[in-house]
């Protein structure tokens, strides 16, 4: 294993537009899943009146999901390719869900959109949603499969109608469509997804998988400080404290000194590393990327949560009572104004945060200044905006640790911002 590169990899797109599917076709081609297993899963499919839908339930793995066909938690899944370890997150397209899709894009190294060439859907609102939030949440690297080709006969002349209006898309958002590519496929049937299609003989292009092996290799932030946002706590007879997170930055070794902040009393709580662990195995470090459960000497169960964020104690994360932040208004019912105070979902934390001032209203497309000091800001809206934390919250700059400087803004069940730290005032 340790041979090759490891990347995140995230599917994402609008819900029905075939994600799963695609997942679950990509990984029995490339034999990442067994025969018998597919032949229950399909038998399983017929049987709850779904058949068609045996790959989706290859990633599917929650019961409820599987009588209802819809993808509800982030599902996580290995393959591995010529040059590429991958982590497949699959995640859901539905509106409820898009929570957990901003947690998981914002693990992603790289992305594959997943848009149905149907001649009934095409670019719905959560393709324009997520193709943002991916944008925005530093998912640099996208690939687009135009799913369901089967659905309008395999023809080029809808496959060329639809990249062009993607790729319009992708432009208003900031990628530069012409290091996009896009793959006409057919899930269902297999068209290029791991193997050529015969039906699409115009297509001269890879199949995704081979295209997956052109994605470049993330660059590993070791050089900047330790950053490991801690996803849960266990307390583990005989062992003790076990948090376990991701490394988003620098590295951390067994034996070093620790703070995890803000910590219970919004101090922060220094201990030290006695080990890490990876897949069950023993690690003398952990690097960007590495998920790991690690034991601490000298933290208690009670002093460290979900939201805390670990680093060196030469080094500590940065606790913000204020930010400056430029964001974009994806979903909100009427406007934004001073005062309003929703939830920001930043790494793995989640705290209210009022926004205190609007103080420059952007062009979302250049970033221009287009008004001072607005009275409101609307869906479409970029904006530069002065944040108040209700309570202690670890975030940092887009210059110095971009990896902790995203977050989405959350208020009643759906994702009405997204955006990122641009300065802030350490507590």
């Amino acid at each position: 294993m340790a041979d090759k590169k490891h990347m995140n990899l995230i599917f994402i797109g609008h819900v029905d537009h075939g994600k799963s599917t695609s997942v679950g076709r990509l990984l029995f081609d490339s034999g990442a899943i067994d025969e018998q297993t597919m032949r229950k899963l399909k038998e399983k499919a017929e049987e709850l009146g779904k058949g068609g839908f045996e790959f989706a339930f290859v990633m599917d793995n929650l019961k409820e999901e599987r009588e209802r066909g819809v993808t509800i938690d982030l599902a996580h899944k290995k393959f591995t390719t010529g040059k590429f370890d991958f982590t497949i997150i699959d995640a859901p397209g539905h509106k409820d869900f898009i929570k957990n899709m901003i947690t998981g894009a914002a693990q992603a190294d790289a992305g594959v959109l997943v848009v149905s060439g149907n001649p009934s859907d095409g670019i719905q609102a959560q393709t324009k949603e997520h193709v943002f939030l991916a944008r925005t949440l530093g998912v640099n690297q996208l690939i687009i499969a135009v799913n369901k080709m089967d659905m309008c006969k395999f023809d080029q002349k809808r496959f060329d109608t639809l990249k062009g209006e993607i790729q319009t898309l992708l432009k208003t958002v900031g990628y530069n469509p012409d290091e996009v590519p896009f793959i006409p496929i057919a899930s269902l049937l297999g068209d290029n997804v791991a193997k050529k299609s015969e039906n699409m003989g115009w297509y001269e292009g890879k199949t995704l998988l081979e295209q997956l092996d052109e994605l470049k290799e993330p660059e590993k932030p070791t050089d900047l400080p330790l950053r490991l946002p801690l996803q849960d706590v266990y307390n583990i007879t005989g062992i003790g404290v076990v948090p376990v997170g991701r490394v988003e930055t620098g590295v951390m070794k067994v034996g070093d000194k620790i703070v995890c902040v803000p910590g219970r009393e919004g101090k922060g709580v220094t201990g030290e590393c006695k080990t890490i662990e990876m897949h069950h195995e023993q690690m003398q470090k952990a690097e960007p990327g590495d998920n790991i459960g690690f034991n601490l000497r000298g933290i208690g169960k009670k002093d460290i949560t979900r939201g805390d964020v670990l680093g060196h104690t030469d080094n500590p994360p940065t606790v913000a009572t204020e930010f400056k932040a430029q964001i974009v208004v994806l979903n909100h019912p009427t406007v934004v104004t001073a005062g309003y105070t929703p939830v920001f979902h930043v790494h793995t934390a989640q705290v209210a945060c009022t926004i205190e001032a609007i103080e420059k209203k952007l062009n979302p497309a250049t970033g221009e200044t287009t008004a001072e000091n607005p009275d409101f800001i609307k869906n479409g809206d970029a904006a530069i905006v002065k944040v108040k934390p209700v309570q202690p919250m670890v975030i940092e700059t887009q210059k110095e640790i971009p990896q902790l400087s995203r977050f989405a803004i959350r208020d009643s069940g759906s994702t009405v911002a997204a955006g990122m730290c641009i300065e802030l005032t350490k507590k």
